[in-house]
């Protein structure tokens, strides 16, 4: 039931980077949430963006590496699986050069509809986009 890899490639901005001179490890989760919402957006129309929207239930997050200032990473999620209303997504933030692995990371979403926001059942249009 897993979807095909969605990657997407950007180098570290000063922004990103903390006290310790390396990537402040929350700039890491939101990176992956907007690595999700660009996959969102890729498979998607804008009338179904406009049907239905995702809220996180719940993030888990491993730091495996640490990375710095103009390094170039690699964003790379996936969808393990979805029932009901639920979906589960994970991350991978690589770093390509030498190919370690930076951030291993899952979320739990809960599909909405887009008018009344209560949980609504994943369609098979909208699992057919990704599986």
């Amino acid at each position: 039931m897993k979807s095909e890899i969605f990657k997407q490639r950007f180098i570290v901005p000063a922004s990103a980077i903390d006290g310790l001179n390396h990537v402040n490890n929350v700039t890491y989760l939101q990176w992956c949430l907007d690595a999700a919402e660009a996959h969102w957006i890729s498979k998607t129309t804008e009338e179904q963006r406009e049907q239905n929207v995702w809220v996180v239930l719940n993030h888990s997050i491993s730091y495996k590496n640490p990375s710095f200032l103009e390094e170039e990473l690699e964003t790379q999620t996936w969808i393990e699986s979805y029932e009901g209303v639920k979906s589960e997504r994970q991350y991978r933030i690589i770093r390509p050069s030498d190919g370690k692995t930076i951030v291993e990371a899952k979320t739990l979403w809960c599909f909405l509809d887009g008018k009344t926001f209560r949980p609504t059942k994943i369609t098979k249009e909208i699992s057919n986009l990704f599986i």
